[in-house]
């Protein structure tokens, strides 16, 4: 089935940013280290730490605007070193309702533990897989949910490895309600609709945020969201 089927038409456009140069980093985030280049004109991250040292050397960049609980997200995304993995975090906030960045929040350093099980809420949306063995043998896109590690949805991924990608991908999410899709280049890869209960309460607004594992490199650009006006007929 094709994405652009979706029930859901494109409205305002709400946050635009081509992520070409330094300063258009201006509404991020960092946590963790990491090398941010431009060397295309579209942002590189590379983890600024050894691999050898796991957890420690991967990190998260969060884009700090607030946004709402029903959205489209687009993206242009290319593998340039694997092994290593992508995510999206999105609907991002603290479990009491705080924002993601309120100071009461423990601090937070890229380690994956202190984002499923740590003192936020958050959708994890794993585009890339090359990290584990049988990511490598067996590519998929996982959909999980915290507070907790649940793996809600997942799918074939269309990307190749690093050697034949030659060309930016486009991703796509859509969080509607309860329903999440994910496509790339206009495929659906990936749906799930949350029941407010077998994962915990369902998400609202929040923070979305990119991360990466050590020793990966990915090229990123041309971050949008669009308001969702609601379902079509």
């Amino acid at each position: 089935m094709q994405i652009n089927n979706s029930p859901y038409s494109q409205g305002k456009l709400i946050y635009e940013n081509p992520l070409a140069s330094a300063r258009d980093l201006a509404d991020f985030t960092l946590e963790g280290k990491a090398k941010l280049s431009f060397p295309e004109g579209k942002l590189q991250l590379e983890n600024a730490e050894n691999a050898s040292l796991g957890q420690k050397a991967n990190y998260v960049l969060w884009c700090r605007q607030e946004f709402p609980a029903d959205f489209l997200w687009q993206m242009s995304f290319r593998p340039l070193r694997e092994p290593g993995l992508a995510m999206l975090f999105f609907a991002a906030a603290g479990r009491n309702g705080q924002d993601l960045f309120d100071p009461g929040l423990s601090p937070r350093t890229g380690e994956y533990p202190q984002y499923h099980h740590g003192d936020i809420n958050a959708f994890h949306l794993s585009f890339f897989r090359r990290k584990e063995p049988d990511e490598r043998g067996f590519h998929t896109c996982n959909l999980r949910k915290s507070y907790g590690f649940y793996l809600t949805a997942q799918g074939a991924d269309p990307i190749p490895d690093v050697a034949d990608a030659m060309e930016p991908y486009l991703l796509s999410l859509w969080k509607k309600g309860p329903e999440i899709r994910f496509a790339v280049n206009d495929l659906e890869v990936l749906r799930f609709l949350d029941d407010g209960s077998t994962w915990g309460p369902l998400l609202g607004g929040g923070k979305m945020g990119l991360r990466q594992l050590a020793p990966m490199i990915g090229e990123y650009a041309n971050w949008r969201v669009y308001e969702l006006p609601g379902a079509a007929d």
